[in-house]
């Protein structure tokens, strides 16, 4: 467990300095902020359409690190590095993913108080919204993360790490978007099970992808 701390504390300081952490927040914000000029300024439209659309934004805000996650200790030889010392490539994908949700998803949900406000979402909206990218942000947190091993090693990995990603977060989007208007809970059950899926995969699929890229 010290060991995990340590690898997390790490990547979270990294992302702090890089200014990972606060990018997909300023995104979030400016397409909160920019959609009632392309929508015009009517309150229940913006209230009908506004969760469906921050959840898009949530989802390219997630997208944005992703270059960033793996493929510059992969160049820099860090990875080979813990390797050496015998820390599995699990327990490093583990750490990388709880680091990239505490540095992605906390301050993501914080960003929809206020655009949730922009776009005019009353209290209940907001409440159904935020329990939705509780549950929701650590499968896009493990998404990206695990397309980043994918492309590590590739020439425009960011490019083509968004190209990949986008149509595999499309079940997140689809229950997600679903939580705004869905009284009965079965979105946030599909949700739930579809983020807990790829939450319980990346470490073993981007584990097994670091060991291919390396040999």
């Amino acid at each position: 467990m010290r060991l995990l701390w340590l690898l997390i504390r790490r990547d979270l300081r990294l992302a702090w300095a890089s200014g990972g952490m606060w990018l997909p927040v300023a995104f979030l914000l400016l397409v909160a902020s920019l959609f009632p000029f392309a929508v015009g300024p009517d309150a229940a439209l913006l209230a009908r359409t506004g969760g469906g659309m921050l959840w898009i934004a949530a989802l390219l805000a997630s997208l944005l690190p992703v270059d960033r996650l793996i493929a510059p200790d992969v160049q820099a030889g860090v990875l080979d590095q813990l390797a050496a010392r015998d820390i599995g490539e699990e327990w490093i994908i583990l750490a990388r993913l709880l680091a990239h949700w505490i540095g992605f998803g906390p301050p993501l949900m914080l960003a929809t108080v206020p655009a949730a406000a922009l776009l005019k979402l009353d209290a209940a909206a907001m409440a159904r919204l935020e329990l939705g990218l509780l549950v929701g942000t650590p499968g896009l947190a493990a998404l990206g993360l695990l397309v980043a091993t994918l492309t590590a090693g590739l020439r425009s990995s960011g490019a083509l790490a968004g190209l990949l990603a986008l149509p595999l977060a499309v079940p997140l989007l689809i229950f997600g978007a679903g939580t705004m208007s869905d009284g009965s809970g079965a979105a946030f059950k599909f949700l739930a099970a579809a983020s807990l899926l790829l939450v319980a995969i990346t470490p073993f699929a981007g584990g097994a992808a670091l060991r291919a890229g390396r040999d």
